[in-house]
Formats: C-alpha cells, sequence, structure tokens
C-alpha cells in the first residue's frame, strides 16, 4: 500500500516507457497550469519546469531531457523593443512589417543556467517568419509546422477561414527519432552532440488567435514513435491552458 502511495505522490514519468496513463496525469497537470496565473508567458514557465523536472531517464534517475522550450508564433508590431531588437538581429537589417509572425520564445527550462530565462537566448528569443522562402530555410521550423498537419501560409500570414479549419484539426506532433545527423536539427556540433541529444519531440497546434504554440523537448534519452503520438493529447489539454490569455496578457507584466 505504502508503494502505491509514493507512485501517486511522485509525478515522475519515464519517457522511454511513457504509457497512456502517464500521458493522462500529465496532461491534467499541464491543463491546471493557468491556476491563478497571470499571463501566459507565466503558465509557460511553469509547463516547461513541470515537463523538464518530472520526465525522467529511469536508467539514471536523471532528467530525461536537456532542454524544454515554449514557443509562440507573436506579430513583430506587438512585441517589446528587446525582441524587436532580437528579430532584427536574425534578419540582419531587412525590413519586417508590423504585422510579420515572429516566432517568440515564451518559456524555457535546461540544464545549462542560462537556458532558464527566456531573455538570455541567443538567436531564439523573436525568429521573424518574414515569408515562405525564410521558413523553407529553417529546416526545424519548416518541419514542424508540416508534421503539425499546416501550411506554412497558414502560420505566417493566417486568414480567418484558414484558422477556423486548422483550429479544428486534430493535434499533431513533429518527431525525429535520432537526432543525431539529422538534417531536421540544426547546431549539431554546439548543441546536440555534446549534449547527448537522442530524440528531439514538439507538440502543439494553433490557437484561436491564428497564432501557433509549440513545446518543444530535447531528449537525451530515444523517444518511442508510441510515446510521441501520445503527446498529440497532451498538446490539447496545454492549449486549454493558455488559450485564456490568447489574446491579452501573453507577456509577464514588468512590476
Amino acid at each position: 500500500m505504502l508503494s502505491k502511495v509514493k507512485v501517486l505522490l511522485n509525478p515522475m514519468y519515464d519517457l522511454a516507457t511513457f504509457t497512456q496513463n502517464d500521458m493522462q496525469r500529465c496532461a491534467v497537470k499541464l491543463r491546471n497550469m493557468d491556476e491563478r496565473s497571470q499571463s501566459m508567458e507565466e503558465t509557460a514557465g511553469r509547463i516547461v519546469r513541470y515537463l523538464y523536472e518530472n520526465l525522467t531517464d529511469r536508467k539514471t534517475g536523471k532528467q530525461a531531457c536537456t532542454l524544454v522550450r515554449f514557443f509562440k508564433t507573436h506579430p513583430y508590431g506587438d512585441l517589446d523593443e528587446d525582441l524587436q531588437e532580437a528579430a532584427q538581429a536574425i534578419l540582419k537589417g531587412r525590413p519586417i512589417l508590423r504585422a510579420t509572425k515572429c516566432l517568440t520564445l515564451l518559456a524555457t527550462a535546461g540544464e545549462e543556467p542560462y537556458w532558464n530565462l527566456r531573455q538570455d537566448s541567443i538567436g531564439h528569443q523573436a525568429i521573424p517568419l518574414i515569408d515562405e522562402d525564410f521558413v523553407n530555410r529553417a529546416p526545424m521550423i519548416l518541419q514542424l509546422i508540416q508534421q503539425f498537419g499546416l501550411d506554412v501560409s497558414t502560420v505566417i500570414e493566417p486568414s480567418p477561414t484558414l484558422i477556423t479549419k486548422s483550429t479544428h484539426k486534430a493535434f499533431n506532433v513533429f518527431y525525429v527519432a535520432n537526432a543525431i545527423g539529422s538534417p531536421y536539427i540544426p547546431a549539431q556540433e554546439e548543441f546536440v552532440r555534446p549534449y547527448r541529444v537522442q530524440s528531439v519531440l514538439g507538440f502543439g497546434g494553433m490557437l484561436p488567435s491564428g497564432n501557433l504554440f509549440a513545446v518543444i523537448l530535447f531528449s537525451k534519452v530515444p523517444i518511442p514513435l508510441g510515446t510521441a503520438k501520445l503527446f498529440r493529447w497532451i498538446s490539447a489539454y496545454v492549449r486549454i491552458a493558455i488559450t485564456s490569455f490568447d489574446r491579452r496578457n501573453v507577456f509577464i507584466k514588468d512590476s
């Protein structure tokens, strides 16, 4: 009886043998991350921290992921000055329209100290999706969009009709079983190999506003296809947790 109580009190999940029961418990936990939250950023921070701390490698007893990140597309004109500058730095002087969608880092959690504050990220704080050609030259972003079952045009310039159709699609995942050597995962020598990233799993979908959200796990243990499929359902619960902040209170307000 005591062992059963410990299991209930310990929410950790073995990412290599993730079960349907694990999925259900994890989904409910993430669904309630908006409780007493004041913004989407705060909720996203709780989500990535929970996943980073509770997805484990049973063999080592340590965290299974080296890094967990939460992204959301956001209009360039609605970003603060620092994020606009981050987007401008990527394009190196090319003009950006106010309506341009930027894949914006809302929250991050990882094993390096500077992976735990979005403002410390270099090159990923706000990625301007300036046109389809730009996205086509960013293999990981392109694959994420396509594996989510979306068209690039739907993400960078959503119309009301496309938004309605997309939000009713089943949630999907971005899944790379073997990250080492994959053309879809950049920074092989700087990140993938030194941090022993074995698999990458992203899950998310389209919000009512037409903005895309995605949670991306960089795992040090191989993630089976069956596990990846279970995260399709988790994405639906995460969407519920953040939808109330979709059009307001996206970022934490400075006190």
